[in-house]
């Protein structure tokens, strides 16, 4: 835990894989109010972070991602940018954000499949055309460790990969425990650094997730398994 992944230059190169459409079509997002007080720059770079630590921990592209909670489309749109062969899935429970990326994305030309998903987390992770069927699932801010987890654990491969943006003075053991994942599957691998500036924690598909998750809507907020 707490490693340095950050090589000298990767910024740059990642930033050179953006398509023009991301600045675009973030900027209208942020006019409709679906970004935070971020600056743009800085939120796509965030958004690069989780691009650098998914290929840090899978050594390379993964084959699927699932944004949970992507709200005006961070960092799904730069995942989209970045993983052209890649099947993407935007998943948010607003009707106004998912209709907004729907129309934007409609003429964006990549290999693989994208899709949005207007529905609630517990749902999708319940439902056969997405349950064990992402290499790597991203959270940018979609809630509490525990409800992410629970959430974000069926959606997985065995052997793929969480990333969830974290504060950066955030401790693993206390905002992850091993005896609170172990019930979902999850093992926490390394803590990212990325640019300096922002921190995510990657946990590992370890062990099947048993049947009972994720519990029905509202549940995993109401009673966190840690």
């Amino acid at each position: 835990m707490g490693a340095q992944l950050n090589p000298p230059g990767s910024l740059t190169e990642l930033r050179d894989r953006l398509s023009s459409q991301v600045d675009t079509i973030l900027r209208r997002s942020a006019e409709l109010g679906f970004l935070g007080s971020m600056p743009i720059p800085d939120q796509i770079d965030h958004a690069l972070g989780f691009v650098f630590a998914a290929e840090s921990e899978i050594h390379g592209p993964p084959g699927s991602v699932l944004d949970l909670g992507t709200g005006g489309g961070i960092p799904g749109l730069v995942l989209l940018s970045c993983w052209p062969d890649c099947r993407v899935v935007l998943l948010d429970v607003s009707e106004r954000r998912t209709s907004f990326l729907t129309e934007q994305t409609a003429g964006w030309r990549r290999n693989g499949p994208l899709e949005v998903v207007r529905d609630r987390a517990e749902n999708v992770g319940r439902d056969e055309r997405f349950r064990q069927h992402f290499d790597v699932v991203v959270s940018r801010s979609f809630g509490a460790p525990a409800v992410t987890a629970e959430c974000a654990a069926p959606l997985l491969y065995p052997g793929g990969a969480l990333i969830v943006s974290e504060p950066p003075d955030g401790t693993a053991s206390e905002r992850w425990p091993s005896d609170g994942l172990a019930r979902l599957g999850l093992m926490a691998s390394v803590q990212a650094r990325f640019d300096g500036r922002f921190s995510y924690q990657v946990l590992v598909k370890a062990g099947p997730t048993p049947d009972a998750y994720p519990r029905r809507v509202g549940v995993p907020a109401k009673r966190p398994l840690f």
